[in-house]
């Protein structure tokens, strides 16, 4: 019985390591993708504006939900957006339910005083959150195309002069940009947070985009054609993630995508451990529920190639990789303790070299994103190492609260669209601490990754007793990941 057990434990954790190595060869083609598109750039049909009967009319919504630390810097960055103004439409989809409702009203009064066309469109019932909004702005929007910004987003004044010529073609569908991030240096947090969607908004959303594999619209700071939308079903809200639903709907649909890496729309990236856990689980099991929902739909479309199929799969597992990581760290530990027993089976323990080299192709495909944003050379490299080693640590420790994450996806449990709180934090003096929208609740989860610390601990003491330290660099950063995950979220209590 033991035998059987110890052999299940080595199976489960060569899987998951074997897993992670293919979806790190997936990023790597990514990699290759994304530096021949540097050398083959790809001319997009533009409408010419110098025509004023080639300019369209555009409607922008900005879906809101007690936003009153950031809702008058929205408005502002909007209202200064260079379009003529009778083409041009805002609609503030307001579901908030505190006293900021009002801070909007008086702001969209204040605007609409001065000329612009703005309205203030409000639900009583809030069906279907985010989806919701967007469907029921949708209704009464004039635009024949629909630019979508997150309140935390800042579009910078020639954005829609940047985005909408790019839909000349019939076919496209979605112009989607590069998010920037005015708090990138802000805390450890925010610098991990910005490595990781660095490496997103440029290695896969170009590598993907280059090769006409499918991609996604984030959400925000994108534009869609009306027509579009509606031909793909509208928005939905049986998952997390509707921006990832709704545009995988639309390339099946064969809608084209464009990816503007050039173009950024700087944005707030969440100052606050708790708001960026309700980021991150919302992220990833949006995406297990998107890769149930469309996985079956991609496998059979005749609208991608095989290619394609391939990439849109892994895309829509990529949150599960988390998974992945998690099912491998928790056996690290025993399987410390098989290799010491089981001598015979000692080739079988040397899977691990996989996850090195897992390790090592992303250490390469990340420095080039980074070098792409933050500029090469020797001293940022040496900075790009000890970024990209911190990273890795602190996403070792949301693996666990990102497993349960993908599990609840996957099993198709139901839970509601959890907004991440925004805080108006752009410089090192801004503070965040009183913003009433924190949660002060310690969760369940963070007490379990408490005890993950000692776990990990003791397969640190385990590695010293049978003078094995194989595994001790690894433990090593489950341990400081873990640590950092817990200590930050008690603080923010």
């Amino acid at each position: 019985m033991i035998l059987t057990i110890s052999y299940i434990i080595i199976v489960i954790y060569s899987i998951s390591i074997l897993l992670l190595f293919l979806y790190s060869l997936t990023q790597f083609n990514l990699l290759i993708n994304y530096l021949n598109s540097k050398k083959n750039s790809i001319i997009n049909e533009k409408f010419d504006f110098s025509n004023p009967s080639e300019i369209p009319l555009v409607t922008i919504q900005l879906p809101i939900y007690n936003e009153k630390y950031v809702v008058e810097r929205l408005l502002d960055a909007i209202s200064k957006l260079d379009y003529p103004s009778e083409k041009l439409e805002i609609q503030v989809l307001d579901d908030s339910t505190d006293d900021s409702i009002l801070q909007t009203i008086a702001l969209v009064q204040k605007y609409q005083n001065q000329g612009i066309d703005i309205k203030h469109i409000t639900r009583k019932i809030r069906t279907g959150f985010k989806a919701g909004a967007l469907k029921e702005g949708l209704v009464t929007a004039k635009g024949e195309f629909i630019a979508i910004f997150d309140a935390d987003f800042m579009p910078k004044k020639d954005w829609l002069y940047k985005t909408i010529p790019n839909f000349k073609n019939p076919n496209v569908g979605v112009v989607q940009t590069r998010w920037g991030h005015i708090n990138r240096d802000y805390s450890m947090l925010t610098k991990i947070q910005a490595f990781a969607l660095d490496a997103h908004f440029t290695l896969e959303q170009t590598g993907r985009n280059s090769k006409q594999h499918c991609i996604n619209f984030n959400g925000t700071a994108g534009v869609w054609r009306k027509s579009c939308i509606l031909d793909a079903g509208n928005w939905e809200s049986d998952t997390l993630t509707e921006d990832l639903d709704l545009s995988y709907r639309a390339q099946l649909k064969n809608w084209k995508f464009i990816y503007l890496e050039d173009v950024e729309t700087p944005a707030e990236l969440p100052a606050m451990l708790s708001a960026a856990r309700s980021q991150q689980f919302r992220w990833n099991k949006g995406g297990a529920e998107n890769f149930v929902k469309m996985a079956s739909r991609i496998v059979l479309a005749t609208t991608i190639s095989g290619k394609s199929k391939f990439h849109a799969i892994l895309h829509l597992l990529n949150s599960s990789m988390f998974l992945c990581i998690f099912v491998m760290t928790v056996l690290s530990v025993p399987m410390l303790y098989l290799k010491n027993n089981l001598v015979h089976l000692s080739l079988y323990f040397d899977i691990m070299v996989f996850f090195i080299i897992t390790s090592i192709i992303f250490f390469v495909c990340y420095w080039f994103t980074f070098k792409n944003i933050q500029g090469g050379g020797f001293k940022n490299f040496i900075k790009y190492t000890g970024l990209f080693f911190t990273f890795y640590t602190i996403v070792m420790g949301f693996s666990f609260q990102n497993s349960i994450a993908v599990l609840e996806g996957l099993l198709g449990k139901k839970s509601e669209f959890i907004r991440t709180p925004k805080f108006n934090i752009e410089a090192l003096k801004d503070k965040w601490k009183d913003n009433i929208y924190i949660s002060k609740k310690i969760s369940k989860n963070t007490i379990f990754e408490g005890l993950l610390i000692f776990y990990f601990l003791f397969g640190m003491y385990s590695g010293y007793k049978f003078n094995d330290y194989a595994l001790f660099p690894f433990h090593l950063m489950l341990l400081l990941g873990y640590s950092y995950v817990f200590v930050q979220s008690v603080k923010a209590n």
